[in-house]
């Protein structure tokens, strides 16, 4: 059991082409219970999924998140929402007024609703079912908000399409243990070498997977999608849903 929960771990891949099988609610809904039992931050599950099935709603959604071939051929469309609106109605339940336009709450909510998410892959690739974050729905978070009616205190923080296969990827080789482990001391003095060594890997890998291919290496895509703020609205975004002490849209 524990190689079989390792190896699962070790090969994922994004998939982003689907066969044409529906996946079972009763599967799903599974999937999602399992997924509920990550842990939560003084168990505040500051989370909630949308699923979109309205057929309109999903072409709508692909364009706003810059995914259409991806979202509209998936067989389950998910949005993952950081949310403190339900502890908002637990707070009033009490008479005490829910503060939650603080940095740690984000953070809070933020890291609840990955750690839902993450576990429900795992549920997910573990029944053979392939899936594929979309990071895209923060291309036009408060359009896609409007669209599936998220109030304030909820926001969309990324979304997931799930299905079964219809296609094979390498497994993207990751950067090597010694570059994320640190012992006691923070080490940068490693990061030179190991960076050309993994450098050399990925230009190897661009070259020779299956979709996609390119003569490209790790740090020269870091470096150019690093070099400018990406999606600088999202500040004010957040604010607006009422996470961060501002002035709210």
């Amino acid at each position: 059991m524990y190689e079989k929960t390792i190896n699962l771990l070790k090969n994922h891949t994004s998939i982003r082409k689907y066969r044409d099988e529906t996946i079972p609610n009763e599967v799903l809904y599974e999937m999602i219970q399992a997924a509920q039992h990550a842990a939560s931050s003084s168990f505040v599950q500051a989370y909630s999924i949308v699923r979109v099935t309205d057929p309109e709603k999903i072409e709508k959604l692909a364009e706003l998140s810059k995914n259409p071939q991806q979202i509209t051929s998936a067989p389950v469309v998910l949005l993952f929402c950081v949310d403190f609106k339900r502890l908002e109605y637990a707070s009033q339940k009490h008479d005490v007024k829910l503060k939650a336009d603080n940095l740690e709450s984000f953070l809070v909510g933020t890291v609840d609703t990955a750690l839902l998410a993450q576990n429900f892959v795992i549920a997910a690739e573990s029944k053979g079912y392939g899936i594929c974050y979309i990071g895209g729905v923060r291309n036009n978070p408060e359009q896609i908000s409007d669209l599936v009616s998220l109030p304030d205190k909820v926001m969309p923080l990324f979304g997931m399409t799930v299905g079964v296969p219809d296609e094979e990827q390498y497994v993207k080789p990751r950067l090597p243990l010694e570059a994320v482990l640190h012992e006691n001391d923070y080490d940068e003095e490693k990061y030179t070498d190991l960076i050309d060594q993994y450098d050399d890997q990925m230009r190897k890998y661009y070259a020779t997977r299956k979709t996609n291919q390119k003569n490209v290496t790790w740090s020269e895509m870091m470096s150019n999608m690093l070099q400018n703020p990406k999606r600088p609205f999202m500040e004010e975004f957040v604010k607006g849903k009422g996470f961060l002490a501002g002035k709210k849209l």
